[in-house]
């Protein structure tokens, strides 16, 4: 299978999300301002990679027909 354009936004996301989370679990945040600022980046990180993952699902559905 063909590594698309989708894929590499896919994997994109999820190596940020997770390189937050890392962050976040070693106390990177220096205050709460920046402890609410990486949650909520990685909360739009999560919403992004879920609807991309729903169209690529919807596509291929799509593609099914």
């Amino acid at each position: 299978m063909a590594t698309t354009a989708f894929d590499v936004v896919i994997k994109e996301l999820e190596e940020r999300r997770e390189s937050i989370a890392q962050a976040l679990i070693s106390g990177a945040a220096k205050d709460f301002a920046e402890y609410k600022y990486m949650t909520g980046e990685v909360q739009g990180l999560s919403r992004a990679h879920a609807f991309i993952t729903d169209l690529v699902k919807r596509m291929e559905n799509d593609d099914d027909r």
